[in-house]
Order: C-alpha cells, then sequence, then structure tokens
C-alpha cells in the first residue's frame, strides 16, 4: 500500500492567495473527505506525488495518508493539473473504510 505523508492547512491559508504561494513552494492544496468525519484541508509535495502517480494502484486501490501521526484510507477522488506545466494543482481524496 502507498503512504503519503501530509500536513494540515491552517484556516486563514485557505484563500486563493494562499494556494498561489504554496505552489510557489511545489506544494499544492488538497482536501479529504467523506464518511462521518469532517472535511480536511491538507498540503501535500509536488515531487513526492509526481513520483507516487506513476506506481500502480496510486489512482485505483485505497492509499494511506498520514495527517498528524493519524493512518487515513482514501482513495483519489478527483485530480486537477495545470494546463501546460507538468504539476498538480489540487487532488481531491475521498475515504474509504475496510472491514
Amino acid at each position: 500500500m502507498i503512504t503519503i505523508n501530509a500536513t494540515v492547512r491552517d484556516v486563514k491559508d485557505q484563500v486563493k492567495g494562499a494556494s498561489r504561494r504554496l505552489r510557489a513552494k511545489n506544494k499544492f492544496p488538497a482536501v479529504v473527505y467523506g464518511g462521518t468525519e469532517q472535511a480536511i484541508s491538507i498540503v501535500l509535495e509536488q515531487d513526492v506525488i509526481t513520483n507516487l502517480e506513476s506506481k500502480p494502484g496510486f489512482y485505483g486501490e485505497p492509499l494511506t495518508l498520514m495527517i498528524d501521526d493519524k493512518a487515513n484510507n482514501v482513495k483519489v477522488q478527483a485530480v486537477q493539473r495545470h494546463p501546460f506545466k507538468p504539476k498538480f494543482t489540487h487532488i481531491d481524496f475521498m475515504r474509504v473504510y475496510t472491514q
């Protein structure tokens, strides 16, 4: 299973200007939602996700997203990319619960 480390975004950093500043630092915003828990806005590293997306199962199998040392099983729901650069602008992750 693929494991990704992420950090939580502050509420004040969830505006357009803050997202632009993140992308200038080679990071980008993402969101985790679904289930009974609240949605969480997170920050991911551009290079890490670019390397992981080439692995089999990145888009189809559950991933482990480590947020503040808590494991979340998620699947990639939607991906937004820059129009002509090979960069991500946003990813939506949906929680999955395994039994």
